[in-house]
């Protein structure tokens, strides 16, 4: 069974989705991913993870780095799971670009070599927004690039991490 939850957030209502135990996708309403979709079937539930991730975004819209981290599962490939793994670890208000994502995963041996473009399919997929994130990942030349929820809010969210100049 899957639940659902929403979360009116300073850039758009947000789909909160669960297992019934884990969280499994956090997508801004408009933007939803297949996960989403229309032919899945949710049910509106009060859950502890729910209430635990929206504690997350609460911290998160305030301006701060949340000092913990929602209990995350998907269904995905291990290749894109290793890649979201590393997106958790890139700290708040720092940025990376693709091609240090794609070396950091060739010197850990993922392969002998990786390409930026295969990481960015990677990060396109994401189904958990904010929490794993993906935003904070920029072109090699420094540009806002492949932010699947629109380049404006990606930029708005690392204004909010100060990431970025204003």
């Amino acid at each position: 069974m899957n639940f659902v939850q929403f979360y009116d957030s300073p850039l758009g209502r947000i789909i909160i989705t669960s297992d019934g135990q884990c969280l499994n996708g956090l997508v801004f309403e408009e933007c939803r991913l297949q996960h989403c979709s229309p032919e899945f079937r949710f049910t509106e539930k009060q859950l502890p993870i729910f209430t635990q991730t929206k504690r997350w975004l609460d911290i998160y819209f305030d301006g701060k780095a949340p000092d913990f981290t929602p209990i995350t599962a998907f269904n995905s490939t291990e290749f894109r799971k290793k890649v979201w793994r590393d997106l958790l670890k890139i700290p708040y208000g720092k940025t990376v670009t693709y091609g240090e994502l794609a070396r950091q995963l060739s010197e850990k041996g993922w392969k002998e070599r990786m390409s930026a473009q295969a990481v960015g399919g990677a990060v396109s997929h994401n189904p958990i927004a904010l929490i794993i994130p993906c935003h904070r990942v920029i072109g090699s030349n420094g540009n806002l690039t492949g932010y699947a929820w629109g380049i404006e809010r990606k930029r708005k969210l690392l204004l909010l991490e100060q990431a970025i100049p204003h």
